[in-house]
C-alpha cells in the first residue's frame, strides 16, 4: 500500500513538473511570436491609432478651413 502511494505520487510529480516545463514553453513562444510581429510591423513603418487620429484630426481640420476660405472667396467675387 506505501508502495503504490509513493508512485502514485512519484506520477503526479511528474506530471505536475512537466505542466510547468509546458507552461514555460508556452509563455516563451507567445513572447517570441508578440517580439517577432512587433519587428515585422516596425519595418513596414505602419502608424500607431493615435498618430491616425491625429493627422485625421488635422485634415479634417483643414478641410473646414479651406471650405470657409472658398467661401470668403465666393462672396468676394460677387462683389
Amino acid at each position: 500500500m506505501q508502495t503504490r502511494n509513493r508512485i502514485f505520487d512519484d506520477i503526479s510529480q511528474l506530471m505536475t513538473n512537466a505542466m510547468g516545463v509546458a507552461q514555460g514553453a508556452k509563455d516563451e513562444a507567445e513572447t517570441a511570436m508578440k517580439s517577432m510581429m512587433d519587428r515585422w510591423l516596425a519595418d513596414r513603418n505602419f502608424v500607431s491609432r493615435d498618430e491616425f487620429e491625429a493627422v485625421r484630426a488635422m485634415a479634417q481640420k483643414a478641410r473646414e478651413e479651406n471650405e470657409a476660405l472658398k467661401t470668403r472667396l465666393d462672396a468676394m467675387e460677387k462683389k
